[in-house]
């Protein structure tokens, strides 16, 4: 017995707008919920020093001791920089190095720099 080859694909076909029509419905019910604000956002703001360092330990190092590519030591930073200063690096950079500003949220470089500058 001969098999038609279309009726595979026209399966797919199927169970592929069916996919959109739901994904579509799913979508505006969210963009309905959105709008309207009922959907509360979680603070993704975080205020504990160790967990806003991970996004520095790339450059830096697992142990904030330097990274591979010259990145310099932040285990002692704050013997170097006052809070002040560590905050205006880590928002603006250092230009000409690969420090770039910017890489936390203002509120998280906050208390990233007072972490660092108790670092002596």
């Amino acid at each position: 017995m001969k098999r038609n080859p279309v009726i595979p694909f026209a399966i797919i076909a199927v169970l592929g707008i069916l996919a959109m029509i739901v994904l579509s419905i799913v979508g505006l019910d969210q963009q309905d919920k959105i709008a309207n604000g009922d959907e509360h956002q979680e603070d993704t703001v975080s205020s504990d020093p160790e967990e806003i360092v991970q996004s520095c330990i790339g450059c830096h190092g697992t142990d904030l001791g330097g990274g591979s590519g010259g990145q310099p030591s932040l285990q002692k930073v704050g013997s170097k920089y006052s809070e002040e200063e560590i905050l205006d690096i880590i928002n603006n950079g250092i230009e000409g190095t690969a420090m770039m500003g910017g890489i936390v949220p203002p509120e998280e470089a906050e208390v990233l720099a007072k972490w660092l500058a108790e670092k002596k």
